[in-house]
């Protein structure tokens, strides 16, 4: 087996040398770094990172806690994330919660037991979660994703998700839409929702428009048909959806009952994944910046680590208007009461 002492031969340098290039490589100049992980590599050694870890009291690793990654924004913010991680010569330790506050305990553990470096959170609701109060007691360095940055003593990536909603609802009413309904996943699993709910009742207060009750799906991606239909009933010209996925759910229902969008009924979607590009008709969405997201994240993270002074931002949101939203029809009545 290819040891430090071949290596450092090969490369003309001492073994000192080699052991610092894998163990702290901010240490040595890239030209040698890069000629050691070459000789190393044509070697097939592989450092022995368990025993690093003894050593620096550090496992180069950081904890990941997502909702889910069955919603493309999530997924797509961790391939980010994975990338930047792997530069400054970290992996990641992931694990998803279903929005549940138990589980988001029971990761928060294991993450601990595991001697993360650091953490990089989404839960449920920043402002009632014991996960926070256990790390309040702990000296780790941590990162809030997508929870709202207001009344929280950690630092937080995030966007406005009430100024976004706000804004997504005024440019409906501004398309005519006067009758607009709101729907959500499971509300109170979400701090997000509940801003977002705000936005929407807000905005359409401010016009002078009667805001509706907010319409809580059991999932948080699939929109089920007998509760949409009493929306229906109420003559709604738009639908607003608190993420891509509920909104291409409500498309693909309201097509099975015959309605056309946009024709008959507008949908706005929040995310603006890839996916509401690709299907007819394009959704209209709240586009996140996932990706900036997901790197910045590590970025603070890994700075905060190293000591660095750091702040909580909030990323810009960009509306993109495609197929699925137009003016309101001429006639609030929609001719298709029969399939009702």
């Amino acid at each position: 087996m290819s040891n430090l002492v071949q290596i450092s031969k090969i490369a003309g340098v001492s073994r000192a040398t080699v052991a610092r290039a894998f163990s702290s490589p901010e240490q040595v100049k890239l030209e040698t770094r890069e000629r050691i992980y070459q000789v190393a590599k044509t070697l097939g050694f592989r450092p022995n990172y368990a025993a690093r870890q003894l050593r620096t009291q550090s496992s180069k690793m950081l904890g990941v806690m997502l909702p889910t990654l069955d919603n493309p924004i999530f997924s797509g913010q961790l391939e980010a994330m994975e990338k930047m991680a792997r530069e400054h010569d970290y992996s990641l330790l992931v694990a998803t919660t279903e929005y549940d506050p138990q589980s988001e305990l029971e990761v928060l553990e294991n993450m601990l037991r595991q001697r993360v470096d650091g953490l990089i959170l989404t839960v449920a609701n920043a402002q009632q979660s014991d996960c926070l109060n256990k790390i309040k007691q702990e000296s780790i360095p941590t990162v809030l994703t997508h929870n709202p940055v207001e009344n929280t003593d950690f630092i937080t990536i995030s966007i406005d998700n009430y100024a976004a909603m706000y804004d997504a609802t005024q440019r409906l009413i501004q398309y005519g839409h006067n009758n607009i309904a709101m729907i959500t996943g499971p509300f109170f699993q979400s701090d997000r929702s509940a801003l977002r709910y705000q936005g929407y009742a807000d905005a359409m207060t401010a016009a002078g428009l009667t805001a509706l009750p907010v319409v809580e799906m059991q999932s948080h991606t699939q929109v089920q048909i007998d509760t949409l239909l009493p929306l229906l009933k109420q003559n709604i010209t738009a639908l607003l959806c608190s993420n891509d996925l509920l909104a291409l759910s409500s498309i693909g229902n309201l097509q099975r009952l015959g309605y056309l969008v946009p024709e008959h009924i507008s949908v706005v979607g929040f995310d603006g994944i890839a996916l509401g590009k690709t299907l007819y008709p394009a959704l209209s969405s709240v586009a996140q910046p996932r990706e900036l997201l997901g790197w910045l994240s590590v970025k603070t993270l890994l700075q905060m680590i190293s000591g660095q002074t750091v702040t909580s931002q909030t990323l810009c949101t960009q509306f993109n208007l495609e197929e699925s939203m137009s003016n309101a029809p001429q006639t609030t009545s929609i001719t298709h009461k029969d399939i009702l």
